[in-house]
């Protein structure tokens, strides 16, 4: 298990993507019989979508899958039905295991579905798939994908109009830089400017943040710190997702062969 699953299933890192996740989860768990029952939660990669998945998923009891590239309707299906701890034969039509997950659903139809990387699914035309396992079973049904979501989303009219409530994550504040930092970085003091400068570099992203923070960490042990601030960090660099500067590798290899000359 990773470092940051860990925490997330030790208790929750409190930042407030997590508390706005399970809110969402929860108005659509107890909806009215008659309203839609789907939910979105949408934002760029990084802001810790996954992370407020998981802490929904152990609060709620939920069945949660993460689609894969080369999910197919059965393996969707298949996916579902093994997490309620079934297995499916091949001799089984994609009709067949569809019965059997809406089944398997309608048993707690407050037992929420949640669906990672949701996107994949549109893009390779099977998201209605769970639309009919939704309103068949009354199950409610969470898709968490990137920001362009609710606009791939808006191609699929029968689905997008199902949606009860749309949940943009938000990109980190200093007040979730600090909680993030008491979670992974808990015995180290971390001045507010650093954090800050943390927040800014990493683009408001949690997990380009936890990457900082670890590198807080190793600066702090290199230097036999117990606490840092942005003097401290000094020149090195931040982890920001830009990959390095192209670098000019045959004017090199020239200069070095003029200097051996």
């Amino acid at each position: 298990m990773s470092n940051i699953a860990e925490h997330i299933h030790r208790g929750p890192v409190a930042i407030k993507n997590v508390a706005a996740f399970m809110a969402m989860t929860m108005k659509v768990v107890h909806r009215a019989p008659h309203l839609p029952g789907f939910g979105v939660c949408h934002a760029p990669s990084g802001y810790g979508k996954t992370w407020a998945s998981i802490f929904a998923q152990n609060k709620t009891n939920a069945i949660r899958v993460e689609v894969g590239d080369s999910w197919t309707r059965r393996t969707l299906l298949a996916k579902i039905l093994g997490e309620f701890g079934e297995s499916c034969t091949k001799r089984e039509t994609v009709s067949e295991l569809a019965d059997r997950a809406i089944n398997a659903l309608g048993e707690d139809p407050r037992r929420p579905l949640l669906v990672d990387e949701a996107d994949r699914l549109v893009d390779r035309g099977l998201i209605e798939i769970l639309r009919e396992l939704q309103e068949s079973s009354g199950a409610p049904v969470i898709l968490i994908g990137e920001e362009k979501l609710p606009a791939k989303l808006l191609t699929v009219e029968r689905v997008h109009n199902r949606v009860l409530d749309w949940f943009p994550a938000q990109p980190c504040d200093l007040d979730d830089t600090r909680e993030l930092a008491k979670a992974f970085a808990p015995k180290l003091k971390i001045a507010d400017d650093l954090l800050d400068a943390i927040r800014v570099q990493s683009g408001g992203r949690a997990r380009r943040i936890v990457t900082n923070l670890e590198e807080a960490k190793d600066i702090a042990r290199n230097t036999n710190l117990s606490t840092i601030d942005l003097s401290a960090w000094g020149a090195h660099r931040f982890h920001t997702g830009e990959p390095p500067q192209t670098r000019h590798v045959e004017a090199y290899i020239r200069k070095l062969g003029a200097r051996a000359a």
